[in-house]
Parts: C-alpha cells; structure tokens; sequence
C-alpha cells in the first residue's frame, strides 16, 4: 500500500524489451533506494512496480505488457523521462493523504490548464462510468498523487482538481498540459460503496 504523498521524483535511464517483459531502470535521488531489497514494491507515477534489481542507488522493474496496456508508463519510458517515486507504506508511518494501492482503475485525459490568480487547477476527463465514483471533496491518485476533487462534471465524465504550489514543486504533475494522459487510482472504498449502494437500488 501506498499514501499517495509523493517522496521524490527520479528519471528513466534506460528502458528495454526482453522475451515480453519491459525492463525499466530508474535513478532515483540519493538515498531514496537505501534500505530497498529487491521484491520490493515501489509506486512509480502511481503503478505498483516490484523492484527486479537494485544496483547501488539504482532500481530495476520488469513491467508485463498488461500493465504498460493499462496504464501510461508505456508512453513514459523515453531516457530523462522524469517519474514520481514512493516506497510502500509500513506499518505506523503516517497516513499523509490517503490509501492508495498502485493499481490503476483507468487512465485520464488533461482537458484543461487553469492558471489564473496563482491558481493551478487541472481539468481530466475519465468518462461517465469512471466519474461516477468522483466525488467533490472526495480524493483521486493522479499519477500517484493523492489529489482533493475540486468540482466534477458526471454529464461530460470530468472532474477538476485544485494543486498547491507544494505538490508542483515536488511532483511531474506541473508539467502537464491539455492532452496528456495521467494514471488515475479511484479510492477502493469509494467504489466499493457506489457499487454496493447500486446494487442494492436495482434490486427495489
């Protein structure tokens, strides 16, 4: 499990094909692989990758081709590619944003860059099915970014999402624009209780 509070952000070194299976290998900042054993999990841009190899402050993930389908590290894997990073949660570390998995429910779309007045807002579509479990003041992982819902928009499947000068500084969101795609984690609880909820109304 993760928290979605993004610890650092490292760059894609190289990034290689082998029997089917990608092998990526990230340069994180120093001392952030310290203490990681290989079979470790890692959130890189908000996908639980297991660490493969590590070779002093280097990682190595092999990624299978169902999750470079579901997800954008297929599109991100170019050299200097610039990633979030966070290690797995253990037990008693705070919870700084919210439960996080690192498994993607979907991936969303950048419609819109607000940055009028000092404020950074970006606009995503996910599409009606995926909206329906956003909720304003409820919360997303963006690229493994635990994000507070702004304000959403069921009829177009869009939701926006407020970001603080912090979470630019410390993260790759800043660095997007219209049309580019994030990894998006719906909250597991949040769903669960959509579904359950449904469910229950059919039935009536």
């Amino acid at each position: 499990m993760f928290t979605g509070i993004v610890t650092a952000t490292g760059r894609v070194q190289s990034a290689s094909n082998a029997t089917g299976v990608q092998r990526i290998v990230i340069t994180p900042p120093n001392g952030f692989a310290a203490g990681i054993a290989v079979g470790a999990s890692v959130a890189v841009d908000g996908v639980c990758l297991t660490v493969s190899a590590v070779a002093g402050n280097v990682l190595e993930f092999d990624v299978i081709a169902e999750t470079l389908a579901r997800t954008t590290l297929g599109e991100r894997l170019a050299e200097g590619a610039p990633v979030n990073l966070e290690r797995s949660a253990q037990l008693g570390d705070e919870i700084g944003g919210h439960l996080v998995s690192g498994h993607i429910s979907t991936i969303g779309t950048v419609i819109a860059v607000e940055t009028a007045n000092g404020v950074h807002d970006l606009r995503l579509r996910v599409g009606r099915d995926w909206v329906t479990y956003v909720f304003e003041k409820g919360f997303v992982a963006l690229d493994g970014i635990s994000l507070t819902v702004g304000e959403t928009w069921p009829e177009t499947g869009e939701f926006r999402v407020h970001l603080i000068p912090e979470t630019l500084t410390r993260t790759t969101i800043s660095t997007r624009t219209p049309g580019d795609r994030l990894n998006v984690e719906i909250d597991a609880m949040t769903r669960a209780t959509v579904e359950t909820v449904t469910r229950i109304m059919e039935k009536q």
